[in-house]
């Protein structure tokens, strides 16, 4: 892994979200470049879909934009810089900007940041691409919400039985 370090991307070229690996076993990430450095944050899938959930919640406020095509997939070879622990954002309306704080998961503080002030249309494209990400999960257990893998689930509300 990458020596860690703090970011501040003020005109990223792409930020995108994405999942590496099958439904069940992925690892996602939020990644961000800009000239020539290129970020991936580890992170969880409800990292990423409370971001593009709190993105589309704002876009209800702002004027419609196309979505980024540079933000669509992640560039690879995907190499974890640090694990993500937190995000907050804000709206930067001078600026036209959406602003995301990243703070890295860690026992011992203070943890590394990385500040991404991305387009509108890059927060379209994530916004698109975690709705894809998340059709492609694991369909969900009727009875207690967990995921389920194709082989079934063991399902901790009917006292350990096989559901499939």
């Amino acid at each position: 892994m990458p020596a860690s370090s703090s970011f501040d991307f003020a005109n990223p070229d792409f930020f995108v979200a994405g999942a590496v690996g099958e439904p069940g076993a992925r690892v996602f990430y939020l990644q961000a470049g800009q000239d020539g450095t290129v970020v991936a944050l580890r992170c969880e899938k409800q990292h990423v879909a409370a971001l593009a959930h709190h993105l589309d919640e704002l876009f209800a406020d702002l004027p419609p934009t196309a979505p980024d095509p540079h933000s669509r997939a992640l560039h690879e070879p995907v190499e974890t810089t640090w694990v993500l622990g937190s995000l907050a954002f804000g709206f930067d309306a001078e600026g036209d900007r959406i602003v995301i704080i990243a703070s890295e998961l860690t026992d011992e503080p203070p943890g590394n940041e990385a500040r991404f002030a991305i387009t509108r249309g890059q927060a379209a494209s994530l916004i698109a691409t975690t709705e894809e990400l998340l059709a492609g999960s694991r369909p969900l257990c009727r009875i207690c919400g967990l995921p389920m893998n194709p082989d079934g689930h063991v399902c901790p509300r009917s006292n350990g039985h096989t559901l499939g």
